[in-house]
């Protein structure tokens, strides 16, 4: 779970109970501002394309350019209002810091972001309290030894609390627990931004015409109404507490099961540095916490097929003994062998240079339908330029700005690919890997770190031999355990 960093400055709301006031969910009150967003874009889009008629190629770009950051700047302004799933996708924009919008209106465009950074609202314990025990039901005392009512965490579904359990859990380490407990009234403001995603999806359809609304809206609806389930949330956890015990250099918190419910969890507390800690440590050291991340990450998609779809560098804690804990499994997802072996083959052809068998490729998965009209040249070059790092055997060095130039190739109009890119398909069954893709990648970015990308994907799609010292680690341990 992200850590909040502030407290957003708003209007007045003392009128207001205050479970009203953190957590509004009227779901017609959104649906009207975002209803007059959508039609003022679409009417901007119509007038922009009449009005590019006859212009040069340099003012077309530019006019386009400005139209995208207005719809951008909009949306954001109407995440803003937003308490529930909404504002948690604008918090993740916020943090991925890439090139949603031109250069020029970068830094305007990513001031308005941050101020989703500081939107956790703020509820009274005793009201935090009534869900925990109504979740457990039995009160603090008779299961807690001690609990700090001083929230050590919040993001923007929920609080973390530190409590001392009266007996120590078999197979943990410490009788401390973390406590995640749900807002109250969080559950109905995250539905009623779902009723409303259409309409945001409308928006984004604006960008990117060929992207299907219904699948993606439907894939998106259901993995976060799955996010508000914590019992869910606690079976992922254990699912991946079991499959990383012993691991050499990951770490998972176990679960007390019996106190788990949908609106309550409590795992093993995990103490360390966390991710601005991280950013300040030598070259090496920010190298080898990267590969942890990207090898957790990427290694649950390739090897697994099911992994924490939320690289956020909250969810991340170096431990004392080097290992890496990673927290948060309520957005989680699962994906078909076939999925995997699709999006393995999409890699191996471009590490190939392969256009021609790349195009039929993206073809077949319904990446690509034949109406946008790319050359194998371009699907090639498209696909070069999204998974550069990991192409050739040797060190790559990520820096945000490189992350800013791989988002520009598939959403800026001055792209030299974006009319064709732009009538590319998303299949909704890929929506969720192809964000843990960009975060993970992301993360490592902001980390400055230089690694052969190269060599650790292809212990994974190539059965190569562990490349380094955490490849020969974890492939020692997974041989261990027979897999």
């Amino acid at each position: 779970m992200a850590e909040r960093r502030g407290r957003r400055k708003g209007p007045d709301t003392s009128h207001e109970d205050e479970e009203t006031a953190a957590i509004p969910t009227g779901r017609y009150r959104r649906a009207a501002s975002l209803g007059r967003l959508a039609a003022r874009a679409a009417v901007r889009d119509g007038a922009t394309r009449v009005t590019n008629y006859g212009r040069t190629e340099e003012d077309r770009s530019r006019r386009m350019s400005e139209q995208q950051f207005r719809t951008a700047e909009q949306i954001v302004d109407v995440l803003g209002t937003m308490k529930g799933a909404a504002m948690k996708v604008g918090q993740v924009l916020s943090f991925m810091d890439v090139g949603l919008v031109p250069p020029e209106h970068r830094d305007e465009f990513q001031r308005k972001l941050s101020k989703l950074r500081d939107m956790a609202p703020s509820v009274a314990f005793k009201d935090m309290r009534k869900v925990i025990e109504a979740d457990i039901g039995a009160k603090l005392k008779d299961v807690f030894a001690e609990f700090d009512e001083e929230a050590i965490g919040a993001a923007s579904i929920g609080q973390v609390y530190r409590a001392r359990l009266r007996e120590k859990p078999q197979g943990w380490s410490t009788d401390v627990a973390a406590v995640k407990v749900q807002y109250p009234g969080i559950d109905a403001a995250v539905r009623a931004d779902l009723q409303n995603l259409g309409l945001i999806l409308r928006l984004a359809k604006a960008v990117a015409p060929g992207l299907d609304v219904q699948a993606v809206g439907d894939e998106i609806r259901e993995r976060t109404i799955e996010e508000l389930d914590y019992e869910l949330e606690a079976q992922n956890q254990r699912t991946m507490a079991r499959a990383h015990r012993g691991h050499p250099f990951v770490f998972v918190p176990e679960v007390a099961t019996e106190l788990c419910g949908k609106r309550v969890t409590v795992t093993e507390f995990v103490e360390g540095e966390g991710f601005e800690a991280w950013q300040q440590k030598d070259q090496t050291e920010r190298n080898r916490l990267a590969e942890i991340v990207f090898r957790f990450y990427y290694g649950g998609v390739w090897r697994d097929g099911q992994f924490s779809a939320d690289p956020h560098p909250g969810n991340s804690i170096l431990m004392a003994d080097g290992r890496v804990a990673f927290l948060d499994f309520g957005l989680f997802h699962r994906i078909s062998r076939e999925m995997v072996e699709s999006q393995a083959e999409t890699i191996r052809l471009c590490m190939a240079r392969d256009g021609e068998a790349l195009l039929r490729h993206m073809q077949e998965i319904h990446w690509i339908p034949p109406s946008a009209g790319l050359t194998a040249q371009d699907a090639l070059e498209i696909a070069q330029k999204l998974v550069w790092f990991a192409l050739d055997d040797e060190d790559a060095r990520l820096a945000p700005e490189h992350v800013a130039e791989m988002v520009f190739e598939v959403s800026d109009p001055r792209s030299p690919h974006w009319s064709k890119v732009r009538r590319a398909t998303v299949p909704a069954e890929y929506v969720w890997s192809l964000r843990l893709g960009g975060m993970a990648i992301a993360v490592c970015s902001q980390l400055d770190a230089s690694l052969n990308y190269h060599r650790i994907v292809r212990e994974w799609l190539m059965g190569d031999t562990p490349y380094g010292e955490l490849g020969e680690q974890e492939s020692a341990w997974l041989e261990s355990r027979g897999r």
